[in-house]
């Protein structure tokens, strides 16, 4: 039997694939499915020395009984956990003994856990979201509450680290300055910013929906005893799934709540992933806590239509776009050492960022960048595409590349940390934007972060005539708009701005000049307070 030397399962997303030993087989969280079935599972039971999975915190990770099972199945010898600090635990027999009788534990209180959510949810819906209708007034000489609630945990960077940044970083130029509670630590957020982490506790890591609506409890009571009785101005919150703190706690203390709605993730579930259990209580909670919330803040039209047949009251939902700031994204950041590292040098570098999302269109510009270089293959060697990130389009992303045979010609260079974003940006030429439609055909919702970020950059721009990127971007005026999702279309794209330097440079600097003008992190954040001013007065 031919045993290889060791099993790695990054189940968080904080390894890095080309640093894997050599000779061994690793998988994340998005291929990991690929070896679940009976057939590909049998290739690998046994054949490894060793087995390991990699996590953010050692003694939190999802659903450790099916792990510990998986790795124990993958390996005749020791198997471990390996947290992002390179703290090392072993995984025993007496471990998955222990996970085994941890998951029987909580799969019999799991029930009451869901009756209080449904009992919650119900008091939300018949007592607190008439308080809505009463005319709220805020004190902004208090600290405002922002709340982030979500269990994803170690992200160092995305769309949703920048947003957070952005709006807590900016709230003190119009505000007292905010109190930040939180699940985990968020990259770039100000250091002078009073933050507290909510521990999500050991309780129901193998039943992630009814983790998240026992976390909602935890943190709501978690919050009372951080803020011990003083009244915040506002509670902003970042909702996620199942979480109905921020309602609670604006109640509580009878001040209005802003709720930051970034799309329904039981939606998202069902039309990119796996359908959630509990879908129709957790959908429930979602149209409760956005009824009930003073002002509800989207980041595009087709949200706020969304809701608006929903039910919620379109006066209090403010569309309010993504954004940047401009200090630290801007064309005079040096993008050498990038190039440098990645040997760059004299070449023309198309560039994305990203977290390869469903939606993010990676896997075409893989596919356009392929056909380009088979079309014009004297760009060959002066040309190179740059993809900053990873997730679960990357095996597409692959596949596309060495099916034109261009992955020579591409550099992947996995997740880089938020504040190493704008020097991997600056050593682009042009920067891409592949966005695709929803599949089920519903609009497109999204207000991508990368966008605000590449007007910043001052850089030439192709990018998908779609939703709220057409309406920001102006057809050869800010940037080169193609048909969302042809390959073809978005080839001809960059190959416009590939033959044309003064074309890109002139593009970039109008989109530059618009971005600081309309879409700012701290635009963005007055435009939150006023509309709470607006409908809560002050």
């Amino acid at each position: 039997m031919n045993r290889k030397k060791q099993f790695i399962l990054d189940l968080d997303d904080v390894g890095d694939r080309a640093a894997a030993p050599a000779g061994s087989t690793y998988y994340d969280i998005y291929s990991l499915r690929e070896i679940l079935s009976p057939r590909e599972l049998l290739k690998h039971i046994f054949r490894y020395s060793e087995s390991t999975v990699l996590v953010y915190i050692n003694d939190s990770f999802r659903r450790p009984l099916f792990v510990s099972v998986l790795l124990r199945l993958m390996s005749r010898g020791r198997c471990f956990s390996l947290d992002c600090n390179g703290h090392r635990k072993n995984i025993t027999f007496f471990n998955i003994i222990g996970f085994a009788s941890k998951f029987a534990i909580d799969y019999l209180r799991s029930k009451k856990v869901v009756r209080n959510a449904e009992n919650d949810e119900r008091e939300i819906k018949y007592k607190y979201a008439s308080i809505a209708n009463k005319q709220l007034r805020i004190d902004m000489s208090a600290s405002p509450v922002y709340m982030r609630t979500d269990l994803k945990l170690g992200l160092t960077a995305g769309g949703s680290v920048g947003h957070i940044a952005g709006v807590l970083n900016n709230l003190d130029c119009f505000c007292a300055t905010p109190i930040f509670i939180t699940s985990d630590n968020i990259p770039t957020v100000r250091d002078d910013i009073e933050k507290h982490i909510v521990d999500a506790g050991p309780d129901f890591r193998d039943f992630t929906e009814v983790q998240f609506l026992h976390y909602s409890a935890i943190f709501f009571n978690r919050s009372l005893e951080i803020l011990s009785g003083a009244k915040p101005s506002f509670i902003y919150q970042r909702y996620s799934l199942g979480n109905m703190s921020g309602i609670m706690l604006a109640r509580h203390f009878g001040v209005p709540l802003a709720l930051e709605f970034n799309g329904s993730e039981v939606w998202v579930s069902r039309n990119w992933g796996k359908p959630v259990k509990y879908g129709d209580l957790l959908e429930r909670i979602e149209s409760t806590v956005n009824l009930a919330a003073d002002v509800v803040v989207v980041v595009s039209r087709p949200l706020k239509e969304q809701l608006v047949a929903a039910g919620v009251e379109a006066g209090k939902i403010l569309v309010n776009p993504n954004g940047v700031d401009p200090a630290k994204y801007s064309p005079g950041i040096d993008g050498s050492k990038i190039r440098n590292k990645y040997r760059l040098e004299g070449k023309t570098v198309i560039g994305f960022i990203g977290t390869f999302g469903m939606w993010h269109g990676a896997e075409v510009l893989a596919e356009a960048f392929g056909k380009l270089l088979a079309k014009r293959p004297e760009l060959r060697h002066k040309t190179s595409l740059l993809m900053i990130g990873d997730g679960v389009m990357m095996k597409q992303v692959r596949e596309n590349l060495n099916k034109y045979d261009v992955m020579k010609y591409a550099t992947l260079t996995g997740i880089v940390p938020q504040s190493e974003g704008p020097e991997h940006l600056a050593a682009a030429d042009i920067l891409a934007s592949p966005h695709v439609p929803n599949p089920d055909g519903s609009p497109f919702f999204g207000s991508p972060t990368k966008l605000f970020e590449y007007m910043a950059m001052g850089k030439g721009i192709v990018a998908s005539d779609l939703a709220q990127i057409g309406e920001i971007l102006d057809d050869n005026h800010t940037a080169v708009l193609v048909e969302p999702g042809n390959s073809d279309d978005f080839m001809h794209g960059l190959e416009v701005l590939l033959d044309d330097k003064n074309k890109r440079e002139s593009l970039g600097h109008e989109a530059r000049r618009v971005v600081v003008e309309k879409y700012t992190w701290k635009e963005h954040t007055r435009r939150i307070i006023e509309k709470l001013k607006e409908r809560c007065g002050a």
